[in-house]
């Protein structure tokens, strides 16, 4: 048994009793977000939250014990991403990666965003053109220091 394995059997048991994220993140007490990031493998959980989450995902005590490890961050299995969705992100970044960080530098100087003391919000936005997906990502600045 791994992490993966844990990951696997959490949305097998999503998928099979209809569960959604945003409850689920509402009985561990955190944002949906850091939630779902927790239970695809992403975060690593405390002892109070991986009992909410084993109870919910009817988790053994050694699936819970994983729970608790330090993960190997990153879940995409390659460098350019296959999924649709995914790759909209990828393409993103790809074609404002060097507009976002120009205006950041402008704004902020050199460093970057953290991706540790971090927060993001997804929300669905009503448009009579077609729903939109609003995504806020909000990183603390962290500049480089010179030694």
């Amino acid at each position: 048994m791994n992490r993966n394995d844990v990951t696997e059997k959490i949305i097998t048991v999503k998928v099979s009793k209809g569960i959604q994220w945003a409850d689920v993140a509402k009985k561990v007490g955190l944002s949906k977000e850091w939630t779902t990031a927790a239970c695809l493998g992403q975060m690593t959980l405390d002892d109070k939250q991986v009992k909410v989450i084993g109870k919910i995902f009817g988790l053994t005590p050694e699936e819970q014990k994983w729970l608790k490890v330090v993960p190997y961050k990153g879940s995409l299995p390659t460098p350019v991403p296959t999924d649709p969705l995914i790759y909209r992100w990828y393409e993103v970044v790809s074609v404002y990666g060097t507009t976002i960080k120009e205006l950041i530098h402008e704004e902020f100087g050199d460093g970057i965003m953290s991706a540790i003391d971090f927060s993001m919000d997804i929300q669905r936005q009503a448009d009579p053109k077609g729903d939109r997906v609003n995504v806020v990502l909000s990183g603390k600045f962290l500049p480089y220091k010179t030694y």
